[in-house]
């Protein structure tokens, strides 16, 4: 093997990073470590702890071939000259920035990982979204009394969970910071090299690492931006009678704007859009800018408000009480073609059913014992079906909220046949055919448009 390649984190985007740089890159000898042993004996096993399209396939390509995976992450650190650093990094719950700032605690010690067991030097890749100038303080770490040196770069990760394989392999941009010293450009010159194995020359951008870093924070700002501003749309269509999919069709036409993240829904979810915004909020607050904190927190309060008003209109329609009524959740993962539950809109939305006294069955194809984890203390107030129709057996609702496809597929007359009459369906994506349910007889209310009930 030409390189040695270590990746510590086996998560969502240290595994199939790795599994795809593996397929692309035979030629060198990669490895992903864990501290989390499970996590490890499953990636071992083929059986991805991960759901993504595609990413099984990869891995039975690679696995014991060049890619390995390993819980001693301590032997593989000498043997790797690359390094990249794939550890969870979260927005603190305790002490200053409570809330809002990244909790770099498991950065910090692998930084010093590392640090304890080189012997030579190693080029450290942050592949973790973190705060700006955290590779400043890493290579602080890392270079602190001499000896072995270090290079520190940022190469944040620009994935979509559901789609992760595809935007690997197909990249809008891969995105490689590092130092403007001699040392430092011949560092990203390294890691340029490794990209360009799959990666066309012209979609691999280098920056100062400062600029890497805020460029993460912001992309996801943007999208998370977007989401929120058709949502505020949704609630005045609402009240006007006008249909949100019409509007951010005209809006979406407009080339200064564009149609992507203008689909109207019940919020984003995820581990990443809603704790980059609160970390640039905290930046922001740092760095002496009330004013544009203030506007980066306001997009996370919209995602809020479009969850509880999601759930206030259910109410609303089913003669203002639910108590002891049957809802049946279809989806719980934040979005389609992802096991994914963190963060996700399903989540929150079925805890306010619950204070309301509804009896929920929740059906997703993927992440079911993610919702079991999720909704432990709910006990008997929920349970969890993997049959859709028998979900939806006795139900006098039904609410949308992850747009798989499955749920499109489904035969909604014999659904409502077996559901309490008015049959309700609230769809919290805009997925469904709502003339053909109204038809059927349901009563139909959707996010931003006219409801259509009997």
């Amino acid at each position: 093997m030409k390189k040695n390649i270590l990746c510590i984190g086996a998560g969502y985007v240290g595994g199939p990073t790795m599994a795809v740089m593996a397929d692309r890159c035979p030629e060198c000898r990669i490895r992903v470590a864990d501290l989390n042993a499970a996590r490890i004996r499953a990636w071992q096993s083929g059986e991805p702890p991960i759901y993504e399209p595609g990413l099984k396939e990869i891995v039975a390509r690679t696995l014991n071939r060049n890619l390995f995976f390993t819980a001693d992450a301590d032997a593989a650190i000498e043997e790797a000259e690359i390094i990249f650093v794939s550890v969870n990094t979260p927005t603190k719950t305790f002490g200053e920035g409570a809330g809002r700032a990244a909790d770099l605690q498991y950065w910090e010690k692998t930084a010093r990982q590392i640090k304890a067991h080189a012997r030579t030097p190693k080029i450290v890749v942050e592949k973790s979204t973190v705060p700006v100038r955290t590779a400043e303080a890493m290579e602080y770490i890392l270079n602190a009394g001499g000896g072995v040196r270090f290079e520190v770069l940022s190469n944040p990760e620009f994935l979509a969970e559901g789609t992760a394989i595809e935007d690997l392999l197909h990249p809008d941009r891969v995105l490689i910071g590092g130092r403007d010293t001699p040392e430092g450009r011949a560092a990203v010159a390294e890691l340029v090299e490794l990209y360009a194995h799959w990666v066309p020359r012209e979609r691999i951008l280098t920056a100062g690492v400062w600029s890497s870093e805020l460029s993460k924070l912001a992309a996801n700002a943007f999208l998370a931006q977007r989401i929120s501003s058709i949502n505020a749309l949704s609630a005045i269509c609402e009240t006007t009678g006008a249909d949100v999919a019409e509007v951010a069709r005209a809006v979406g036409m407009d080339s200064r704007i564009g149609p992507r993240f203008l689909k109207a829904g019940v919020g984003f979810g995820g581990s990443c859009f809603k704790k980059d915004l609160l970390n640039l909020v905290y930046l922001c607050e740092s760095n002496g800018l009330p004013e544009a904190a203030h506007y980066w927190r306001q997009v996370v309060e919209m995602n809020e408000y479009q969850r509880r008003r999601f759930v206030r209109g259910m109410l609303a329609h089913m003669f203002n009480t639910v108590v002891d009524k049957r809802i049946a959740v279809f989806g719980f993962a934040f979005k389609a073609d992802t096991g994914d539950t963190r963060e996700s809109p399903a989540i929150h939305i079925c805890r306010q059913l619950a204070e309301e006294r509804a009896k929920l069955v929740v059906h997703d194809p993927k992440a079911l014992e993610n919702a079991r984890i999720d909704l432990a203390d709910l006990g008997d107030a929920v349970r969890y079906e993997p049959d859709p129709y028998r979900a939806a057996e006795g139900a006098h609702a039904i609410a949308l909220l992850t747009d798989w496809a499955l749920y499109r597929e489904l035969d909604y007359r014999r659904i409502y046949e077996a559901m309490v009459k008015p049959a309700c369906i609230f769809d919290g994506r805009n997925a469904l055919d709502h003339g053909a349910l109204f038809e059927i007889g349901f009563n139909v209310y959707a996010i931003g448009k006219p409801p259509r009930a009997h």
